[in-house]
């Protein structure tokens, strides 16, 4: 196979170490980039060699997790935050700084778009339920909430799912608060709570703050992985 057709290298960050050692990620994240076209490989905290990764893949998955530090972004110690993995947090936001300025397309993806956000400047809601009530399931359990998702017409994410509103399940506690200039806010749940944004200044950059990859018989949400590797194929291309 010629390199113009052979699959463009989508790197996939993964969740840190567990009590036996072992780095790991839901395989969602796998299945939703091998089925829209792309060769997934995987991304694990901790490697510094942060520029040679931006050499390597022809796009990039933020996957979801536990939470950030709050020290990240101003944010004071909370009862509710979880899984908090300094090492992971480290390589992630290094990462996300980089990206920016690139033209590699990425995708973020729960905690992956509130890693961007941080890295970009913004900050979090540090618990929903608090500032945003329990009317709408954001996190039900393992299994996740479902609800709607209102979408700008005008973005990025509305023309790819060819659709304003959409079905999603959630399966996060915290949100965006800030976000800074160089983002639109693209969609928004019922309680107000910022479910998507883009970034402004870049070819291909959408952060999602629900789990597609936990919907990939949905075509809806399989779109969006299939865009984001199309995308990346062009830039493989060029």
């Amino acid at each position: 196979m010629s390199e113009t057709n052979s699959a463009p290298v989508i790197g996939i960050t993964t969740y840190g170490r567990n009590e036996a050692g072992q780095f790991y990620l839901s395989g969602g994240y796998v299945d939703a980039a091998r089925k829209a076209g792309g060769l997934p490989i995987l991304l694990p905290p901790g490697e510094h060699r942060v520029e040679q990764i931006l050499e390597l893949v022809d796009g990039i998955i933020f996957a979801g997790g536990g939470d950030i530090e709050p020290s990240r972004y101003g944010g004071s110690p909370h009862p509710a935050i979880s899984r908090v993995d300094p090492e992971r947090d480290a390589f992630e936001l290094e990462l996300a700084k980089r990206v920016f300025s690139k033209d590699i397309p990425v995708l973020g993806i729960c905690r992956g778009c509130e890693v961007l956000n941080v890295a970009s400047g913004g900050d979090l809601v540090q618990h929903i339920p608090e500032e945003f009530g329990n009317a709408i399931p954001h996190k039900k359990g393992d299994a996740g909430g479902d609800h709607l998702v209102e979408l700008s017409p005008e973005s990025h994410l509305a023309q790819i799912i060819a659709k304003n509103q959409i079905t999603v399940v959630s399966r996060h506690h915290q949100g965006l608060r800030a976000v800074p200039d160089n983002w639109q806010i693209v969609g928004r749940a019922a309680d107000g709570v910022i479910e998507a944004m883009e970034y402004k200044n870049h070819p291909w950059l959408i952060a999602v703050l629900w789990h597609p990859e936990a919907s990939l018989n949905d075509p809806n949400h399989l779109r969006i992985f299939q865009a984001l590797v199309e995308a990346a194929r062009r830039k493989k291309r060029v």
